[in-house]
């Protein structure tokens, strides 16, 4: 089953994604087993299982094994995801084009006024290169062939940055911000 190997695309495989329609309800009660739900949108064109949310009564369960691995985020990545989101969601309000294309220094330009003024820009671009990267091997972005610094955001995205993750990463950034002052505080005392 695909699915078991990551995320199913429309556009990359249209039979398999029939097929998947055709069988959804049979999908759903085979992956059930395993502890996993089908997500599938049929307006974007994805589909992707994810592990059930954590049971209130653990014999319910069954103390299955987690099947679908959790990747932790760095902040940079985190704050990179956050940021396309959101210009994902701009895009979207604005109408025209189902795609969304950023080149490497579009990407650039959303991250640079997170960072303190005067920034190595040799050093900025290397780490951009290196988040990106980590974003196109998590699947929200891919290059587009033959063009090797345009991005396409994946729709999937938004599936996995929602309104809840964004409130969460909110506070972090906040605790984050609030450390800052701390440290700050203590260097000038």
């Amino acid at each position: 089953m695909p699915l078991l190997k990551g995320v199913l695309y429309l556009e990359d495989s249209p039979g398999l994604w029939n097929s998947l329609l055709n069988l959804q309800a049979r999908v759903r009660d085979y992956v059930a087993v395993l502890g996993l739900e089908l997500m599938l949108d049929e307006a974007e064109g994805y589909a992707f299982l994810r592990s059930k949310p954590e049971q209130e009564d653990e014999s319910a369960a069954g103390n299955l094994p987690r099947l679908v691995a959790r990747r932790q985020l760095s902040f940079p990545v985190s704050l990179l995801l956050a940021l396309l989101r959101k210009k994902l969601a701009e895009f979207d309000a604005g109408g025209g084009e189902t795609r969304l294309i950023l080149s490497r220094d579009e990407v650039v330009e959303l991250v640079r006024v997170f960072l303190p003024a005067g920034s190595n820009e040799t050093k900025l671009i290397d780490q951009v290169d290196g988040h990106l990267n980590r974003i196109v091997d998590l699947g929200f972005v891919r290059r587009l062939r033959g063009q090797e610094r345009m991005f396409e955001v994946r729709r999937i995205l938004k599936a996995f940055v929602d309104a809840q993750w964004l409130a969460e990463f909110d506070q972090r950034l906040a605790a984050y911000q609030s450390q800052l002052g701390q440290s700050d505080e203590a260097a000038d005392g």
